[in-house]
Parts: C-alpha cells; structure tokens; sequence
C-alpha cells in the first residue's frame, strides 16, 4: 500500500499560501493512488522541540546508555525519521519567515539527521532516499534575479543542503508574491502574484497525473 506523509509549518492558519498548496497536492496524490494512506504532521500548530543537550548527546551515545532525557529525544528522532521511511511521497510546506525558513522546519531537519537512522555513519550513504520529496514553498516577495532582493531567499537555498546526508532530494514547486493582495505598496504585482500561484498550481495538479498506482 502506498503511503504519504503530508507536513505543514506555516502559523497563519487558513490564510497559509503553503499549507493551501499542499492541501492541493495531496488531494491530487490521493486521486493518484486509490487506497493509499496518509500520516500527517502540523509544525505550525505541534512543533517539535529543538534540540538541547540531552538530544545532542543522544546522537553522540549508543542507546543503552542513554539518560531518561537522552531516551526521550532518541525516540522522537525514531518516530520522525519513521515516518518518512514508511512514506512512498513526502509533501512539506514551506513559507519563508523573515528570509529563511520556519524555525519548526529546521527542528525536523535537525531530528532526521542521525546516524544509522538516516544515513550510514560508516559510509556517510543516505538511507531516506528513494522517494519523492515535494516542497511547497510560498514567498510574500519576489526573490528572483533581477530582483532588489535576489538572494534573500535563505529557505530554499538551505534545505537541500540541510537534508543531503539523509539522500531525500527535495523538488520545489513555489508561489510568490503572496503578500501583494493584502499590501498595497505591492498592487502593481498582483498580475504576477496570480500567474505564479496558478503556475504553482498546475505544476502540482500534474505531478501524479500520469502515474496512478494501484494501493
């Protein structure tokens, strides 16, 4: 049976551009794979906590000598980099907040990275691999050459780099311009605010189109 794992981090709740997109996407990978499953997990509303010094040296330990605290921190990073095992398609949102991403997205980030989990510590191979990773990002600005701001888009750039030892390569699909409609110092760029929010949407609509697959 195919699996999805659906992830949210954007705190502003229905008015999220992200967590509209991914909602999107996986209607369509649900009409994609008739009987697949889905594990869904909000950053946004349930983040996980960032590491400490009890999570750090978890990572630095074998398990059987773990404190209780180290115990605990161990198995969140088993459940977070569980589900991503378990998952055929993994779909995560992404807004940028104050040019780079979500705290909660670095946290989960930070939890799948663990050796003999997610990568082989002898051979430094991801063990994530294999499986689609879809980001759905949203931008209130534009951020493409040319623009007065190229190159503040710190969300983007990081993530493929803060996941490259599990082997998950991520595919982005993005909107933005988002804030035009609610500011009117951006009123000019609702044109291509629209044309880059259906543009984010096609792209998604067609992402499993031609690839149903029996559960």
């Amino acid at each position: 049976m195919t699996h999805l794992l659906h992830i949210d981090s954007s705190i502003q709740g229905d008015q999220s551009v992200s967590r509209k997109l991914t909602a999107r996407a996986a209607n369509a990978w649900r009409a994609a794979h008739p009987g697949g499953t889905v594990t869904y997990r909000d950053l946004g509303n349930d983040p996980l906590p960032h590491l400490d010094d009890a999570g750090g040296a978890a990572r630095m330990l074998p398990p059987d000598q773990h404190t209780p605290a180290q115990a605990a921190s161990w198995a969140l990073t088993e459940q977070v980099i569980g589900e991503v095992k378990r998952a055929d398609a993994v779909l995560l949102g992404l807004p940028l907040y104050n040019f780079g991403p979500p705290s909660s997205v670095k946290s989960w980030v930070d939890y799948l990275i663990a050796g003999g989990l997610s990568f082989d510590p002898e051979t430094g191979s991801g063990l994530l691999g294999g499986r689609e990773f879809i980001v759905l990002a949203s931008r209130g600005g534009g951020y493409g050459a040319g623009t007065p701001r190229h190159g503040w888009d710190h969300a983007e750039p990081w993530l493929p780099h803060g996941v490259s030892m599990t082997g998950l390569q991520p595919r982005f699909i993005t909107a933005e311009l988002t804030l035009a409609a609610a500011n009117p110092a951006m009123s000019a760029l609702v044109p291509l605010a629209e044309e880059s929010l259906s543009a984010a949407e096609r792209e998604i609509d067609g992402l499993w189109s031609k690839t149903s697959v029996p559960a």
